[in-house]
């Protein structure tokens, strides 16, 4: 009986304190700035080195590149895709990308769904992916979206 009455008090105590529960669509949680969200992908820094599809441990990345028509010696990215469903979030493609062209962001309302067919996101739906940490990710100015050639 005194144990009954021990774990009725502490649910007492609970029930009369500060609710934790939020109204999930209506309210959003606070999220940690350091939150591992869906990636952001600038095609206009990518330069087609292949080494976040080497680094991915779940292999979900897929990168494909040309030669650019101007330069033969550079290529120019034609498809970049990430499978979602295998995505395990761990951030190895953002730190190994030597020219930043992928971010991780704080958006995760698209990592879920009733089917396994929008969990494959192309290079287009990762580039209009506008969420960047805890604000709005302004378009590069012109300077920022030429690559630099000083060789």
């Amino acid at each position: 009986m005194f144990r009954f009455l021990k774990g009725f008090g502490i649910t007492l105590k609970y029930f009369a304190g500060k609710k934790e529960t939020i109204q999930y669509p209506e309210q959003k949680p606070e999220i940690p700035d350091r939150f591992r969200g869906i990636q952001r992908f600038f095609p206009d820094k990518c330069i087609v080195c292949n080494l976040c599809v080497q680094v991915c441990p779940t292999d979900v990345i897929t990168l494909t590149g040309k030669k650019a028509e101007d330069n033969p010696k550079k290529k120019v990215i034609d498809t970049y895709n990430i499978d979602f469903q295998g995505c395990i979030l761990c951030d190895f493609c953002t730190e190994v990308c030597p020219t930043e062209a992928i971010v991780m962001t704080t958006k995760y309302d698209n990592l879920s769904d009733y089917t396994r067919d929008p969990m494959f996101k192309d290079m287009e739906w990762l580039t209009n992916n506008e969420v960047y940490g805890n604000y709005k990710i302004d378009e590069p100015a012109e300077e920022e979206t030429e690559r630099g050639d000083e060789k």
